[in-house]
This record gives structure tokens, C-alpha cells and sequence, in this order.
């Protein structure tokens, strides 16, 4: 090989076998190199400085010959099959998780961890650590539901229940609202556009029903639907909005990314990724300076988790001391990419402790669950301590949005978190535990059943809006000082 041939990408021979050798520079002088042979045992990354020229070559007997000077130089062996020319599958998703994890709680200097030592009651292990395929999850499913039974039985329910009836209502109130629209999605009659849907992470938007006052304020990202609904607007408005039509809580023009609501103080959908979270803090700054006790939920997901928004409203939040309560909805794939492929830092709660606010991981397939982690971040807040982090750890079982495959992940992996539904998990749990009757539980179905129903109905005989309305609801000001033409 000449030095000149070094300088560029060109093919080359081994044991009658065609390979690579590629070179990128980069701006600052450093050389890529990368080899990969077919008949050759390993992997090799050779990273160097640019001013030093070598040979790099590997051989079926796994020997290979570098020039050795001075130089930074990392490689990497990946095993592969015993068997010539075989590679070993590519693993997909998560490695399997650890049996037991205690709740994760990061608090600034001085402040007791009153709950960093206690056990955290999960109706799934692979939810812990959310690095591969989950192993055994309907045993320790099976197991860990025991215990959540063993704390709400007839005797010794932690809450109403009135409540436990209600969370499982509006989970399946979700669910069933987003099946019918996921399935006439694109349909010239019905839904176009975006459609990110919240199946899978229902429980979280129970809970938080649940855990806050209806007058504090609440902002999330376009993956929303379930929370405009847990946050009282009515199946009927928000069907006919995803309808396009002028009966839809913005009148047809927001679609699947931006109900809105002043009356409910849901400030919506947002469909800039983390574009909501320095709006939480706005909104949170004017309950200060009103003096009011009311907080803004500013909600985000795992990808908007490396914005630099964040960053500069997390700052701001614990400098002024603003009633926000963050929430990192994480379900561990963003758009479609991994937590553990796209961050240093996988526990997304240990974030907060840059800037010293209080952080918490918490089960996101349990409504129990969200709603006392919520419970306790509202508390904190309301005596004027400042914002608080949750990371809400929770899975969707569709794909980022209708048009994502989720060929990024197994199929045996979404399988296997399906066992941890908790639309179809909880109501067993409840009945179980002798909270309800099968009956109620039947009865809830068919109720919502009818009432998503008489939705699709309201949507399909609503009018469209009319053209005019494009110039109604925008910001005007009769005395623009500038040019206007």
C-alpha cells in the first residue's frame, strides 16, 4: 500500500477476500479508521492523530500488523460465532434488568432522604434499569402484585374506592378513544396529520388526575391526548378536533398536537421537542407573582430530555424558586432511539441534581404509583421550596407516531411489556383485592364503551369550519407602531 493510497478510501485483498479501509478527517486532525473482515475474528476501531501515518490491516488468523508509533489509538473486539463467516444477531432493546431497585430520591445538600431507603413497589422489574429485553416479567409481575394487593385490600386500602374506579376509567377512556382514532387514522373522513398516541402510558395520566388541584396549570409535548382527557376536556370535543371540525376544543384547527384549553388550564400540546418546558416555567412564574399556591406540571419526554431548554429552565426554576413541577415521561426510545444510545446518563431523575432540585424515579405503570409521587412533588412545592424533577419510568407499546414501524425494537420485547398493560392489569388487581366487583369493573366498560361511541358519532356529524375562521382567535394590536404592508 502507498502512502498516498493511505490517504483515501480503497479496497484491498486478504485470503482472497475484498475488504475496506476508510479514513475521515475530521476539522481538528484526527483519522477514523475502520476494518471489517469477513472471514476475520474481530472488530477493529483505530482512532489516531492525523499527522501520524500507519498501516492497519487484520487477517483470518485474528493477527494484524500496525505500525507502532506514537499515536492515541482505541480498538474494539466484538466476538462473533465460532462458525466461519457467521455473525452473531444484532441485540435490540434493553438488557435484562435487576430484580430489586430501591426508589431513586437526589436532594440538595442539608435535606433529609427521608425516602431514599424505601423499597419501590413496581408491577414489573424490567421497568428498574430499562436496558434490554425484560426477563421473567410475568412472574415478577405475578409477585410484585401481590404486594400492591397485600397494601389495598378490603381492609387496608390506601385510597377510596371511588378512586381506584376512576383511575381505571379514564385509562380505558384513553385507550379506547386512541384505538378508534389510530385505526381511521389517514381516512379522507377522519384524522390527518401527526398522530403520536399514549398507549402504554396511561396510568401516568390517572395519577396525575388524581395527585393535583384543577386550577394548577398543566403543559406537555404533542403526545397528548391522554392528557387533555385526564384533564376534563370531553371525549366529544377531543374526537372532533382529531376530526378537524369546528366542535373541536380549538375549533378544528389544532389537530392530534394542540388541544388547548383555558377553562381546564391545559396549555396544551406543543409540537416543538421541549419547546413546553421553559413555558411550564413562564406559567409557574406568574402563579408567584401572583402569590397564589398553585403550580404549573410542565411534562416532556425522555428525548426533549437533552434540549437545552431544560437546561436554562431548570436553572431558572430553582434561582427563583418557582412552583414547577418537571416530568420526564420516560418510555426509553424518543423518536426512536434509545436512552442508553443517546445519553451518558440513563436514570434521566439524576439530571436535577446539577442544579440541586429535588428528584424522584417513579413506577409510570401504576395510577397508585403516580398519583403518590405526584402527591409528594405538589406538597414540596406548595410550601414554596421550588420546583421538583419526576422521572416517570413507563413504556408505549405503538410507535413514536403512526408511521414508525418500531423496527428498532423486538417484537417479543413489546410482548413482553404487554404483560404489565395496566388498563388490563389494574382492574384485576382491584377486583382481586376486593376493591370492586367484576360487575363494576363490566359496567365501567360498557359505560365508556358508549361514551366513545356517541363521540366518533358527535365528530363525523359535525360541520367543518368555515374559511373566515382562520382570522379569528389571532393576537392583533390596532397600534402597531411598524410597517405593516
Amino acid at each position: 500500500m502507498s502512502a498516498e493510497g493511505q490517504k483515501r478510501t480503497f479496497p484491498f485483498e486478504i485470503a482472497g477476500k475484498r475488504h475496506y479501509l476508510f479514513e475521515l478527517y475530521s476539522g481538528v486532525g484526527v483519522i477514523f479508521r475502520v476494518i471489517f473482515g469477513q472471514n476475520s475474528r474481530k472488530f477493529y476501531i483505530n482512532l489516531r492523530i492525523k499527522k501520524y501515518q500507519t498501516t492497519f490491516i487484520t487477517s483470518s488468523d485474528n493477527k494484524n500488523i500496525l505500525n507502532k508509533k506514537k499515536y492515541m489509538e482505541t480498538i474494539v473486539e466484538t466476538p462473533v460465532p465460532t462458525e466461519a463467516g457467521a455473525r452473531e444477531p444484532k441485540q435490540r432493546g434493553r438488557k435484562p434488568a435487576d430484580k430489586k431497585m430501591p426508589v431513586k430520591v437526589s436532594v440538595p445538600k442539608g435535606r433529609a432522604k427521608k425516602t431514599a431507603d424505601k423499597a419501590l413497589v413496581m408491577p414489573s422489574e424490567p421497568l428498574q434499569k430499562r436496558k434490554g429485553r425484560p426477563a421473567k416479567v410475568a412472574e415478577n409481575n405475578k409477585e410484585n402484585n401481590k404486594e400492591n394487593n397485600k397494601k389495598s385490600s378490603k381492609n387496608g386500602a390506601a385510597y377510596s374506592k371511588e378512586t381506584y374506579l376512576n383511575w381505571y376509567e379514564l385509562m380505558l377512556r384513553i385507550r379506547l378513544f386512541e384505538d378508534h382514532i389510530f385505526a381511521v387514522h389517514g381516512d379522507a373522513s377522519a384524522s390527518r396529520g401527526f398522530l403520536h398516541v399514549y398507549n402504554g402510558q396511561e396510568a401516568i395520566a390517572a395519577g396525575l388526575a388524581s395527585a393535583i388541584r384543577k386550577e394548577d396549570g398543566i403543559v406537555t409535548a404533542y403526545r397528548q391526548h391522554g392528557i387533555g382527557l385526564a384533564r376534563g376536556l370531553s371525549s366529544r370535543e377531543c374526537m372532533a378536533e382529531l376530526y378537524g371540525k369546528v366542535t373541536g376544543c380549538v375549533k378544528g384547527k389544532g389537530g392530534s398536537m394542540h388541544f388547548f384549553s383555558k377553562k381546564h388550564r391545559y396549555f396544551g400540546g406543543n409540537g416543538i421537542v421541549g419547546a413546553q418546558i421553559p413555558i411550564g416555567a413562564g406559567i409557574a412564574f406568574a402563579e408567584k407573582y401572583r402569590g397564589s399556591d398553585l403550580l404549573c406540571v410542565t411534562m416532556f419526554g425522555d428525548g426533549a430530555a437533552r434540549q437545552g431548554a431544560l437546561y436554562e429552565a431548570f436553572n431558572m426554576a430553582m434561582t427563583w424558586k418557582l412552583p414547577t413541577l418537571f416530568i420526564c415521561e420516560n418510555n426509553g426510545y424518543a423518536m426512536g432511539t434509545s436512552v442508553e444510545r443517546t445519553s451518558n446518563v440513563t436514570d434521566l431523575y439524576k439530571l436535577g441534581a446539577s442544579f440541586e432540585m429535588p428528584s424522584e424515579q417513579i413506577d409510570g405503570m401504576n395510577p397508585e404509583a403516580v398519583h403518590e409521587g405526584l402527591a409528594r412533588a405538589a406538597a414540596h412545592i406548595r410550601t414554596g421550596n421550588g420546583p421538583y424533577y419526576l422521572e416517570i419510568k413507563t413504556y408505549r407499546y405503538r410507535g413514536h407516531s403512526k408511521s414508525d414501524a418500531g423496527s428498532y425494537r423486538s417484537k417479543e420485547e413489546v410482548e413482553t411489556y404487554r404483560q404489565i398493560d395496566p388498563v388490563k392489569t389494574f382492574p384485576a388487581r382491584i377486583v382481586e383485592a376486593n376493591i370492586a366487583t367484576q360487575a363494576e369493573i363490566e359496567a365501567i366498560k360498557n359505560r365508556v364503551e358508549a361514551e366513545i361511541d356517541d363521540a366518533i358519532q358527535f365528530a363525523k356529524d359535525s360541520p367543518y369550519p368555515d374559511g373566515a375562521l382562520l382570522f379569528e382567535n389571532n393576537y392583533t394590536q390596532s397600534d402597531y407602531p411598524f410597517m405593516m404592508d
